[in-house]
């Protein structure tokens, strides 16, 4: 008896293990695959073409190795990512959460701007009543108490159907693949703003902590569940990197086949008007799902992750305080998206371009964890190879950021 017992512990553990693994590569896709994700591929495919294979096929290396080597330092410390930087160099953590909150919140405007254009193009509602319902609709799941589990399951739901649907415009856009192809591997032009813009957007600022800081909430932490770490981090990266190549060969299709899309004026929605060109009326209404979905799980994600980030300030807040406090984060990202009316689509790419110059700052200090302080990670002989490529990335996201801070800051003009 007592052994079936264990069995059937250990079974249980194994199933606990897998769905704090599978809900933390969703919340870090879907958090990377927001409205700003769409947005800002739409744009660069636009203005780049086949080129933009190669921002793609770069991001998707680079985030891999950010990924990794935040996830892992935050498994073998068992430590929040703030908590950890002051540990390393004393008030470093306190910057990093000043600039992820902010990230956050720049991000969180972003995405309560996606869910209106979203919501615009699904039902043709204004999109500061469509943002404002959404941000609505969020606080009340995140503050109900079943929402935990239904979060999950909603991410990984929503995750299925955007590159299912996304699929489907491919097959009908017939994008030049073969041309996209070798444009990836051997690019004949390489836009550093648009790979910095990108890498912001999927694992800059507070995405590449989303995984990691839920991974910690659920307990998978040390040196007993690194493979597993290791294994949702690359997954999670492969999910983004996935929907992104679907995503630019859509839109590529629509653009190699003669459709002028708009990615200027003011209610600009880039993206849409691929859908619409290669679907219709259909498209427009399946785009607005999609980007609709994209925007209410980022939403969530933002807000989660970004007040993660307050505990260096208060050391003793209890979960029911971090939930009001996340409550007020996503109110006030409606209140400045309401009185900002900057157009959407250009502070969606703002919002990635600032999260990729947040990027380096963090990464510095956990590449530097992992070569200096195997103190903090109970002696764990961290890998050589990760390291080293850390430190390459480093060098890569410092010079790219700093060639294209201008480009970025244009955005907002």
């Amino acid at each position: 008896m007592h052994m079936q017992n264990h069995n059937s512990s250990t079974v249980a553990f194994v199933k606990d293990r897998r769905a704090s693994l599978i809900s933390a590569i969703f919340l870090m896709a879907t958090s990377a695959i927001g409205p700003g994700f769409i947005t800002q591929t739409a744009t660069f495919t636009v203005t780049l073409g086949t080129a933009f294979g190669f921002g793609i096929l770069a991001s998707i290396i680079i985030d891999f190795v950010v990924q990794q080597n935040i996830w892992r330092v935050v498994a073998l410390t068992k430590m929040n990512s703030s908590d950890i930087a002051n540990a390393t160099i004393p008030f470093s953590g306190y910057l990093l959460a000043v600039l992820i909150i902010f990230g956050g919140l720049v991000f969180n405007i972003g995405n309560i701007a996606g869910a209106g254009l979203g919501l615009n193009a699904l039902v043709g509602l204004d999109p500061k009543w469509g943002g404002a319902i959404s941000a609505l609709l969020a606080v009340y799941i995140f503050s109900s108490r079943k929402a935990s589990n239904f979060i999950d399951r909603l991410m990984i739901g929503f995750g299925l159907l955007m590159i299912i649907l996304t699929l489907f415009v491919v097959f009908a856009s017939h994008p030049p693949i073969g041309q996209a192809l070798k444009e990836t591997v051997l690019p004949s032009d390489v836009n550093f703003a648009s790979i910095t813009t990108i890498v912001g957007g999927t694992v800059g600022g507070y995405i590449s902590y989303a995984g990691a800081h839920r991974l910690l909430d659920k307990g998978m932490v040390g040196v007993e569940h690194i493979d597993y770490v290791s294994g949702a981090a690359t997954k999670g990266i492969i999910v983004v990197g996935l929907m992104r190549y679907i995503l630019f060969l859509a839109i590529l299709g629509v653009v190699a086949s003669g459709v002028t899309i708009d990615i200027s004026s003011y209610a600009a929605n880039p993206a849409s008007q691929a859908f619409q060109a290669a679907l219709g009326e259909f498209g427009l209404r399946l785009f607005g799902l999609i980007l609709w979905a994209a925007a209410i799980t980022s939403v969530i994600g933002a807000a989660y992750t970004s007040m993660t980030f307050i505990t260096p300030f208060k050391r003793t807040i209890t979960d029911k305080q971090r939930q009001f406090a996340t409550i007020i984060f996503i109110v006030v990202s409606l209140v400045v998206y309401l009185a900002m009316g900057t157009a959407p689509a250009s502070l969606l790419v703002f919002a990635g371009g600032f999260n990729g110059l947040v990027l380096p700052l963090g990464l510095t200090i956990f590449v530097y964890i992992g070569w200096r302080r195997a103190d903090l990670m109970s002696g764990y002989h961290y890998p050589r190879w990760l390291l080293l490529s850390g430190v390459v990335v480093c060098a890569i996201t410092w010079y790219m950021g700093i060639m294209s801070v201008a480009t970025i800051f244009n955005y907002l003009k």
